[in-house]
């Protein structure tokens, strides 16, 4: 018959903690694999959205890109959200307003990404960072400041939901261009905006120095562009009828 000694374990013992060991192996290597599949699956759905945000980026910059006549884009949409919001761009000398635009913007939401199309611009954003995708049509040249602006008057976009279910949405667009000179000055341009951290980066480095003001007071700031010296403006504007239909 053998014996235990105090503090030293049997081979009965020894056997059971291997059992053990090896179920607890065998337990966390499961959660393992488990966690490495949930993650997989993350990033797949993760890399899925970030596909279709580019894609909706892409679509947007093609439907209201510059000239007059008329254009359809359909957007195949898995999930997330496109709808039309309130949006200004303004005109400003020493005096005011010079001129104000109702320009409405095109959000596309999947989650915490967003893809807005406004004032000739396309931003992507995932709720840490935006950048741009497409620049606006705001630059200086020879002493003279272009401004292009498409203004929508939207029709079929106070929301549309996809519902998680695979769907076509349909922008088309009839655009009308005005082309408006005005006489040399001290020009501004302000444009309103969520993500006014991008549109600074974009106007400085076509040389404006920037500030935000909240101009019509909706609790929506604009970045206000100043461009040095005194300019002649050659503004632009897009006058676009926009239908934002389901189904092709």
């Amino acid at each position: 018959m053998s014996r235990q000694r105090h503090g030293f374990p049997t081979e009965r013992d020894r056997g059971q903690a291997a059992v053990v060991g090896v179920a607890l192996l065998l337990g966390l290597t499961v959660l393992a694999v488990g966690g490495l599949t949930a993650t997989a699956g993350s990033i797949v759905e993760d890399g899925a959205t970030s596909a279709a945000a580019t894609r909706v980026g892409d679509d947007l910059a093609t439907a209201l890109g510059p000239g007059p006549g008329e254009r359809e884009t359909t957007l195949e949409l898995a999930s997330g959200t496109i709808r039309v919001v309130n949006r200004s761009v303004w005109l400003l000398d020493d005096d005011g307003v010079v001129w104000a635009g109702h320009a409405g913007a095109i959000v596309y939401t999947d989650g915490d990404r967003r893809v807005t199309s406004f004032a000739g611009a396309v931003i992507r954003s995932d709720g840490r960072e935006g950048r741009l995708i497409a620049p606006s049509r705001i630059a200086p040249a020879n002493g003279t400041l272009y401004v292009g602006v498409p203004v929508l008057n939207a029709s079929g976009a106070d929301g549309i939901a996809t519902g998680g279910h695979r769907i076509a949405v349909t922008l088309r667009t009839d655009a009308r261009t005005d082309r408006i000179d005005l006489p040399e000055g001290d020009y501004r341009v302000a444009v309103e905006t969520e993500t006014p951290a991008v549109w600074e980066r974009h106007l400085q480095e076509r040389g404006a120095t920037t500030a935000r003001r909240d101009i019509d007071g909706d609790g929506i700031p604009s970045v206000v562009a100043s461009f040095e010296g005194e300019r002649t403006v050659h503004l632009v504007v897009h006058d676009v009828a926009l239908a934002v239909e389901v189904g092709r």
